[in-house]
């Protein structure tokens, strides 16, 4: 097979997302015409149809799927690499992508990166920090798209190098007058006959509670699902629901609108977060520097990378 064009494979993803290669060439500021001449040039290359014409657009077949799968994976990957060189061309020396669970972050993260950062030797080193949950932190590593991982040591971390990280501890977040607001500690199970304030269900937090939950016996009562952990103590503090979220973070919130926060004496409750690579042979020289800081700010006693 020929070497496919990033151009052509660029327009065959704008059709498949428009349904339409008249929509797609508005978007592309492309004639039509242009673009179903480069659509033709790509099935022949491919050696299958990849789309099907329909009287209200076009849709793509199941080569067309899967093409558009790759297509996506490798744009995305040369955006990355253009990304990466523009900073080299600018006098970035070091670059580290970290995937990160929205409690990784909230925990200390942006604080220990922060302080990387400002350390003598690594001001030519710039880090993409970004959140996702832990099934996408996790993919991220396996494929590539970022160097390193944090999330929640529990998640599914086969086939990768981790590292202690920091941890935290799930707490019930009740408003002052809850029934369960003058309990000083709580088991899951007892929360369980009350309205929560959920958050996205793949989320880890999410997971395991829906897993405590059934093994209890006991349904999950969900009153509404919150994206972020700010959007759930805002609903707890409306008086709709309670949430199970990291005391750590939410006593702050906790403190300045009176709501109480309740530790779960649960054993899950207690976790501990994991720094995930691929290969610590791999990683760059600037990710490596990370890592080393990031233990060893966290206090882990485990061996550095290799």
């Amino acid at each position: 097979m020929h070497d496919l064009d990033f151009t052509s494979l660029r327009l065959f993803v704008a059709v498949c997302e428009a349904r339409s290669i008249s929509r797609a060439a508005e978007q592309q500021t492309i004639v039509g015409s242009a673009i179903s001449k480069r659509l033709a040039a790509l099935e022949h290359k491919v050696g299958t149809q990849l789309l099907v014409r329909r009287r209200r657009g076009v849709e793509p077949t199941p080569a067309g799927e899967t093409l558009l799968e790759h297509a996506r994976a490798l744009l995305a990957r040369a955006a990355l690499i253009e990304r990466d060189m523009a900073g080299y061309a600018a006098g970035v020396r070091g670059h580290v992508r970290v995937l990160a669970t929205q409690s990784a972050i909230a925990e200390s993260l942006a604080d220990d990166v922060a302080a990387f950062l400002k350390a003598p030797g690594h001001q030519d080193i710039r880090i993409d920090m970004e959140e996702a949950v832990s099934t996408l932190v996790l993919r991220g590593v396996r494929e590539g798209s970022a160097s390193l991982g944090i999330c929640w040591d529990a998640s599914d971390l086969r086939g990768l190098h981790t590292w202690t990280w920091r941890g935290d501890q799930l707490a019930v977040v009740m408003p002052p007058g809850h029934p369960l607001a003058r309990r000083q500690q709580l088991d899951f199970a007892a929360t369980l006959p009350f309205e929560h304030v959920s958050l996205p269900p793949e989320s880890a937090v999410q997971v395991m509670l829906q897993r405590a939950a059934a093994l209890a016996g006991l349904p999950f009562r969900s009153r509404m699902v919150a994206a972020t952990f700010d959007a759930a103590l805002r609903v707890v503090r409306s008086q709709l629901a309670i949430a199970v979220l990291p005391a750590e973070l939410s006593a702050p919130y906790a403190d300045a609108f009176g709501l109480k926060v309740a530790p779960l004496t649960d054993a899950w409750a207690r976790r501990r977060f994991a720094i995930c690579a691929r290969d610590p042979e791999l990683l760059t020289p600037a990710a490596r520097l990370l890592v080393e800081h990031l233990v060893a700010v966290a206090g882990d006693t485990g061996a550095p990378p290799a």
